[in-house]
């Protein structure tokens, strides 16, 4: 039961992963048309009940999970332990407790979505390649930051005399800034003025930086994980 449950390598265990994320895709569609205005009484109670049958498989596979596990605790508090807990907990709030408030909680039931993400290798190895280049990315998340700030100080003091309104601040000028540095260019603020609009082309040249530097780094990781998994069954 172990090796179905928590191994996809064998026949009956890559079964069980793809049943699960079939009730996954299901649960995910109910509660998008769920969202749809003026959805006719019947078609709600037809939806409940898929609901309500999806959250009884779901609850009978993290039992499931648990009993099996050779270190059930350190299952339930592991990372895809509390995405299966996070999948079915919703439903139990906000029907064993008559406050409005806690439907809000019904937002957790996309922790579903992340039970289709557990079953791919591909999620493992970008995970592992996200380790692989932790380093550089931190590097360059905090030069992000810094080129962030010094893009909003340098916009304020082109644009602010010209357009106090919208670049107030350095801290207004900072929507300014992320928009810009993303190459994403709203429209909602621009500058006007001869130098805010050469600081603007100097800024956007370093945008598009910015957007490819972070996808060339996990790229090349992925490609050595990658890399290193072929050497691996090669040996083997």
């Amino acid at each position: 039961m172990r090796s179905i449950v928590h191994d996809n390598d064998t026949k009956h265990g890559r079964i069980f992963d793809i049943a699960v994320q079939v009730f996954v895709l299901i649960s995910v569609a109910s509660f998008t048309i769920e969202t749809l205005p003026n959805l006719p009484e019947k078609y709600q109670e037809i939806l409940n009940d898929i609901e309500t049958a999806l959250i009884i498989i779901f609850t009978f596979e993290y039992l499931l999970r648990v009993w099996v596990a050779e270190k059930p605790l350190k299952y339930i508090f592991s990372f895809y332990g509390l995405i299966d807990l996070m999948a079915i907990l919703p439903f139990y709030l906000s029907t064993s407790v008559d406050l409005r408030a806690l439907r809000s909680l019904r937002f957790l039931i996309l922790f579903r979505i992340m039970k289709l993400i557990k079953f791919t290798k591909a999620m493992n190895r970008f995970s592992k390649a996200l380790k692989l280049a932790k380093e550089e990315i931190i590097i360059f998340l905090t030069a992000t930051v810094i080129i962030l700030y010094l893009s909003s100080v340098g916009i304020y003091y082109f644009e602010n005399a010209a357009q106090p309104e919208q670049f107030a601040s350095i801290i207004h000028s900072l929507w300014w800034s992320v928009a810009t540095l993303t190459t994403v260019g709203y429209g909602d603020i621009y500058p006007i003025t001869l130098g805010g609009k050469f600081f603007t082309f100097v800024i956007l040249m370093i945008g598009l930086g910015i957007v490819g530097i972070p996808a060339g780094l996990i790229a090349s990781a992925l490609s050595a994980v990658r890399r290193e998994e072929e050497s691996k069954a090669k040996s083997e």
